[in-house]
């Protein structure tokens, strides 16, 4: 049963359902639209969601035209009190990063998705942006592209 549910193409134990005759995503670099600005946090989403579809789907990454199209930007990286004390202070910060994906399934056009994503971290207000914001980010980052994952190939 397993063998045959493997070899049909569509469905595979990483929990993707790809069509047997989709063999290939580009992904292109990430843009980065939001006001506030991380220099890193494109390249590094980029690398993550390259990283995630190379090690979990048998696609093959290519530069343009290819089966599957995941465009993704950055249009959300804001920092708000989520916690204030007695004194009116903020006690809790919350970075919270947004996404806005376009994907495109050229073969089968009904598995097209146009979403934003959002996931945020919380830090105590004591610590400065700078000083935690690479963790946060790569927490946030880590979330963000399990979610578009989970809506594009793995079709949650």
């Amino acid at each position: 049963m397993a063998l045959a549910v493997a070899s049909c193409g569509i469905y595979s134990f990483t929990g993707t359902s790809i069509q047997a005759d989709v063999n290939t995503i580009t992904i292109p670099y990430v843009e980065y639209k939001a006001l506030r600005v991380n220099p890193s946090l494109a390249g590094d989403l980029t690398e993550a969601l390259q990283e995630k579809f190379r090690r979990l789907t048998r696609l093959e990454q290519v530069d343009v035209d290819g089966d599957l199209e995941l465009i993704a930007e950055v249009t959300g990286y804001d920092v708000k009190a989520t916690a204030v004390t007695a004194d009116e202070l903020a006690s809790q910060n919350r970075l919270t990063v947004t996404v806005k994906i376009e994907f495109t399934n050229h073969k089968y056009p009904e598995d097209d998705v146009s979403q934003s994503f959002s996931a945020y971290e919380d830090f105590d207000a004591t610590l400065s942006l700078d000083s935690v914001e690479s963790t946060l980010c790569e927490t946030i980052i880590e979330k963000i592209v399990e979610d578009i994952f989970n809506a594009t190939v793995a079709q949650w």
